[in-house]
This record gives C-alpha cells, structure tokens and sequence, in this order.
C-alpha cells in the first residue's frame, strides 16, 4: 500500500480547516445579511452609546442614571437637529445664486473646452444636456417608481435608526449588567475569556469611534475654511458631506473633496477648482500622517494595506454599510484575538510567614 508523504498530510488537514473555517463565515455573513437591518441597527447602538458612555458617567454624578441616560440622549438630539438646521439654511440661502453660478459656470466650463488643446464642439455639452432632458421625459414612470421605492428605503432607514436610538438607551442604562448576566449564562470554563476578550473588543470599539469621529470633525472644520475662504458656494453642506465621508477609511474624503472639486469648478472656473484639488492632496496626507497616528493610538492601529483590502472587501460584501463596518470589526477581531493570546499573568509566590519569637525565659 503506497505511503502519504508527509507534506501532503499537513497540507490536507489544513485545508479541509480552512474549509470549515470558510463555511462558518459564510454562514455568519448569510445571517448577517438575511437580517442586515436588524446588525446594522444595533451596530449604530453600539456607536451612540459609545459616544454618549463618557457624558452619561459624567452626568451620574449629580443625577440619577435614567435621567443622565435621558439627558445625553435629549441633548445629542437637539446639537444634530441644529447642524441639520444649519446645512438646510444654507442650502436655502444659496440655492438661487447656486442655480445662477451653476449656469454660468457651465457656459465658463463649454468655452474653455472649446480652446486649445481639448478642442471640444462647442455644442457637445447643450446636446448633452438636451441628451438628459429627453432621457427624463421619456423616463418619467421609471423614475416615479424608483421614487416610490426610495421612499419604502427611507421608512427602513428612519426604522433602523429607531432601533438603534431604543438599544443604546439600553446600553446606556445597563450594558454592564447585561454583558454580566450573558456571561454568566456561559459554561464555567468559557465565562473568563469571553469577559476578557468582550472587554478587549468594547475598549478597541470605543477608541474607534471616539478617534474616527474626531478625525472626521477636523477634516471637516479644515474643508469648511478652506471652501468659506475661496468662495465656493455650499461650504457647510460640503463640509458636512466631508463629515460623514470621512467614516469610510482612505476613500471617503477623496470622494467627497471631488464633489467639493465639482461644484467649484462649475460655480468658480479652473483654478479654483485646482485649489480644491490640491486641498485634496494636504488634507490627504494630514489625515494619513498626522491625525489617524495621534488620535487612533489608543486604539489597535491597522497597516495601511489592511485597511484598505477590508474597505473594498467591506463594499463588495454589503456596500456602503459594509465599507463603513469593516474597519472597526477587523480592529475588534484583531484585539480580541491579542488579548486572548497574551499569557495571563502568574501570581507571585506567596510570602512565608515571618517566624515566631520564642517565648522569654523558654530554653
């Protein structure tokens, strides 16, 4: 009977490892994304009430709990409709200049490409234009229905977003007691990793998200200025936009800052709109070399390459949200795994007693 070399023996049983191994992602990912709504719901649970954690302790101190709860809770609300009030009074006040510079900026942006060296013709961008028009007249019920479905969307949003507001008021109240109580529903051998490893993956979580939300904030005030003082219309909404883009690691502030690149190039002709791009690259590399190595370092810090291989596997996996995700669940993974390998410390020897005197007058 021929013999099995050993290489191919050590190489078989790691394949079919890896194949279970493969399997039970797989089916952790079809649940995730059979009940997506339900993961991402309590993911943004999981952000607020990180968030809101250091208030709400602070707050503790002369209040009851509940009521800290319900003052973090009230106050975030009323400081985010406010900014929402302030992006859509901008956006109101600009919009009439906004549809004029727009035009004009069009009109700017055809004569240019009619010069040397583009050469376009000159009624490429009307036939263009003309081109869309025809295309939404003929279009129309396409369009209303996928209106209407946008709308069906935006009820699963605002539903989401409940779900994520009611269980970080849970979390807020008592998360405590219930990651205690979950494990003490574990088997008595189980009960100490899971506390360490659960305590590894909220400390990597919350210095996430209080890192990148700190980060996004000054990409945010640096984009506004610079927009506000080189006159490009929209500067708070673009700036907001610049926000909520810098959530998504190496991609998201390179696609916002274009859009800040458009609107200025139609609105402020080329050279402005070269001032955008070049405020791309700085802000780029302030944001690489500068703020995500200061203000992440109490968080674990990814290799670039790995953060932008979860990124892309993250928006090929579930879009958006997956690209969104994908980072911090890497960094908690990473954590755990880091904090369940280290060797558990080993107790000092106990100390002998010291020894007894004799009595005086013994032999």
């Amino acid at each position: 009977m021929p013999t099995v070399s050993p290489i191919l023996r050590t190489v078989a049983s790691y394949a079919w490892r890896l194949l279970v191994v493969g399997a039970a992602v797989y089916a952790v990912f079809a649940v995730l994304g059979r009940f997506h709504e339900i993961a991402v719901a309590l993911f943004l649970g999981l952000v607020i009430t990180a968030l809101l954690h250091p208030p709400a302790r602070l707050l503790t101190r002369w209040v009851p709990r509940p009521l800290a709860v319900a003052l973090s809770m009230i106050g975030s609300a009323v400081v985010l409709l406010g900014v929402l009030a302030l992006v859509g009074e901008a956006v109101a006040g600009e919009s009439g200049s906004l549809v004029r510079e727009f035009r004009e900026g069009l009109s700017s942006i055809q004569r240019w490409l009619a010069r040397p060296p583009f050469r376009l013709d000159p009624h490429a961008l009307a036939d263009l234009q003309s081109k869309i028009g025809g295309y939404v007249s003929s279009h129309r019920s396409t369009l209303l229905n996928t209106a209407v479905t946008g709308a069906g969307q935006l009820v699963q949003v605002l539903t989401v977003l409940a779900l994520a507001v009611f269980s970080s008021v849970f979390f807020l109240h008592g998360g405590d007691r219930q990651w205690a109580w979950f494990c003490a529903q574990l088997p008595p051998g189980a009960r100490e990793r899971v506390a360490v490893g659960g305590r590894a993956a909220w400390r990597t979580f919350t210095g996430y998200t209080h890192g990148i939300v700190l980060v996004a904030a000054t990409n945010a005030v640096l984009v506004g200025v610079a927009l506000y003082f080189l006159g490009v219309p929209l500067a708070v909404p673009l700036a907001m936009l610049e926000f909520l883009a810098a959530f998504v690691p190496l991609i998201g502030s390179p696609v916002a800052l274009a859009v800040a690149a458009v609107v200025a190039l139609a609105a402020k002709g080329p050279v402005i709109a070269a001032v955008v791009v070049a405020l791309i690259v700085v802000i780029g590399q302030i944001e690489g070399h500068l703020l995500h190595p200061l203000v992440m370092s109490w968080a674990v810090r990814l290799h670039p390459l790995v953060v932008a291989v979860s990124v892309v596997a993250g928006a090929i996996a579930a879009g958006v949200v997956g690209a969104v995700v994908a980072v911090p669940l890497v960094s908690v993974t990473w954590s755990v795994r880091t904090a369940l390998r280290s060797p558990a410390p080993v107790p000092p020897p106990p100390v002998p007693p010291p020894p007894v005197p004799p009595a005086a007058g013994s032999s």
